[in-house]
């Protein structure tokens, strides 16, 4: 900070070589640390879960709706029908 007004900037340090930590210290900001990355891998997971599910999901209702598409244009039903008719009315 050399002007006035301006806010210092974190700097990262190395607990490992940083003179005047205890091992309690040290043991507590690795502790942080690893927190920090899980709970940012978890976010990560979490995004490209709801991704997946999406995508799975819309393959599902694809396949659904293309079932139900196909057979309603199936009409062999309807032809049994008049056969069975077309018998009945012979015998």
């Amino acid at each position: 900070p050399g002007k006035p007004g301006e806010a210092a900037f974190a700097r990262r340090i190395d607990p490992a070589r940083e003179p005047g930590l205890s091992p309690e210290q040290r043991r507590l900001m690795a502790q942080v640390e690893y927190a920090q990355r899980q709970r940012a891998l978890q976010r990560r997971l979490r995004s490209r879960n709801v991704l997946l599910a999406l995508g799975i999901g819309a393959v599902t209702f694809g396949i659904y709706g293309y079932t139900f598409y196909s057979v309603s244009q199936e009409r062999f039903l309807d032809e049994l029908e008049q056969e069975a008719e077309a018998a009945r009315a012979r015998a």
